[in-house]
């Protein structure tokens, strides 16, 4: 049995991989909670610099002194027992617990306690709850895998009576955590090195499901067979939204913009809830706002107020943020690591008054782009030109089998101008020589792409 975050109150924490979004976002959690915490991550970066001004000491590099004194250690699924650090804990005899194990301690109490799940769309449902909860007079405990500018970053310690904050399915670490509403914006094939198929990752949510009480709620994407399925056979109250006839909360006279900004009017089983108008684009943002509108409802908000903050809502870094304009160019960068994510970010994209559309992919695991290559040549059709870079192994060795040039051949049969920058000086260079005023660049990953956009930001404009 993993040991209690709350039996150590007041000791030092330490973090083994804490530079991530949401680790880094839970060690600023449990320093405000009284902890005095510690931490240690492979490279400096803004959030290891951001945790030391907040006197967190964070030391680059694994090593095994670094947990020396700890009185308990907190890790990632990404953190092997091999580590080091880990490897000195279990020495020592300093207990150890898992990120997502954590969060469900964290949880554990609160009345209304919310996970978003999905394969894709939980940073952003998730930043949107936490904007519309508190812009509703409600002060919510919230942690989300990237940064609100909202909140101020990626967790808030907010009342006992809320709780927002991100499921991720990767290694059923959801199961651990302790939800009264569920919240499944989508059930797609991803992070095939753990499940075996989709039913397996559909057996996977449906164990999530069962884990709220019967008195809480299931939230669905009642047009996603899976989700709908899953929803439906929990033994709690269930709701679900879409555009499909038999979707409990769907929108009415629903219009778009000339940049895909959905306007719409809410109707749950025949009753009005509101106007909502967003600042967000696509047809996916659209649906994670009616998920957002499910839990308002459920929980009880002043639908003016969702929908005013549903308005105002910009969206979290590196959803679709733009980074820069450079050389009349803008960039933007966007987190979307899977094929529909990535569809997604580039019907934005697409959206947006432009000459040609660049796209700029750091391939994330050699296991997902192995699993999913057929998906992901059918991914850039939307893109005049396509960069891409090595593939991020992140937390895989490579096995040798997969290299991001076997793409180029699929891809450009399908008429897609292609190209391998194997680095990241490799593909500014390649765009600084070839794009134009006028153009849109997004990046697309899980892994470290944003750097690109940001050396390109502080290299300047290169053409006056």
């Amino acid at each position: 049995m993993a040991a209690n975050i709350f039996d150590f109150k007041g000791g030092r924490a330490h973090f083994i991989g804490i530079g991530g979004s949401s680790m880094s976002g839970l060690a600023g959690y449990l320093q405000e909670l009284g902890y005095s915490v510690t931490g240690s991550d492979r490279t400096q970066s803004h959030k290891t610099e951001h945790l030391e001004a907040r006197d967190i000491r964070v030391h680059i590099g694994h090593s095994a002194e670094n947990v020396r004194g700890a009185d308990v250690i907190v890790y990632s699924a990404a953190i092997s027992q091999e580590n080091p650090e880990r490897a000195e804990a279990a020495r020592l005899g300093i207990p150890q617990i898992e990120r997502c194990e954590l969060i469900g301690q964290l949880m554990e109490g609160y009345p209304f306690a919310v996970g978003v799940s999905g394969t894709h769309g939980k940073t952003t449902t998730t930043s949107m709850l936490a904007q519309a909860f508190m812009q509703a007079g409600v002060d919510p405990t919230i942690h989300i895998g990237g940064e609100l500018d909202f909140i101020g970053g990626s967790t808030h310690l907010g009342g006992r009576h809320d709780f927002i904050c991100e499921a991720c399915e990767y290694n059923a670490s959801f199961l651990r955590f302790k939800p009264s509403v569920a919240i499944i914006l989508n059930i797609d094939e991803d992070h095939l090195d753990f499940y075996k198929d989709i039913d397996d990752i559909e057996a996977a949510f449906a164990k999530y499901a069962a884990l709220v009480p019967k008195d809480g709620w299931v939230i669905a994407w009642g047009d996603d067979e899976r989700a709908r399925r899953v929803c439906l056979n929990a033994d709690c109250n269930h709701m679900t939204y879409g555009l499909g006839e038999d979707c409990m909360l769907r929108p009415a006279n629903l219009a778009y913009d000339e940049l895909g900004r959905a306007s719409f009017a809410a109707v749950l089983n025949g009753e009005a809830l509101g106007d909502f108008h967003l600042n967000v684009s696509s047809e996916a943002n659209m649906l994670d706002a009616l998920a957002v509108i499910c839990t308002a409802y459920i929980r009880g908000l002043d639908m003016a107020k969702v929908a005013e903050a549903l308005g105002s809502f910009v969206g979290a870094h590196r959803r679709f943020e733009l980074t820069s304009v450079t050389d009349g160019v803008k960039c933007y960068t966007d987190y979307g690591h899977n094929p529909a994510e990535i569809k997604n970010a580039l019907k934005i994209a697409s959206l947006q008054p432009h000459d040609r559309l660049w796209s700029v992919w750091q391939p994330h695991t050699y296991s997902r782009t192995k699993t999913l290559f057929d998906q992901f040549v059918e991914t850039f059709d939307l893109a005049d030109r396509l960069l891409i870079t090595d593939i991020m192994g992140a937390r895989e060795a490579d096995p040798g089998d997969i290299r991001s040039e076997m793409l180029l051949e699929p891809i450009r049969a399908r008429g897609v101008d292609a190209v391998v920058t194997p680095t990241f000086d490799d593909a500014e260079a390649y765009l600084r020589a070839h794009w134009r005023s006028g153009d849109i660049m997004i990046s697309h990953g899980c892994g470290d792409i944003d750097l690109l956009n940001e050396q390109i930001a502080n290299h300047g404009d290169t053409k006056k």
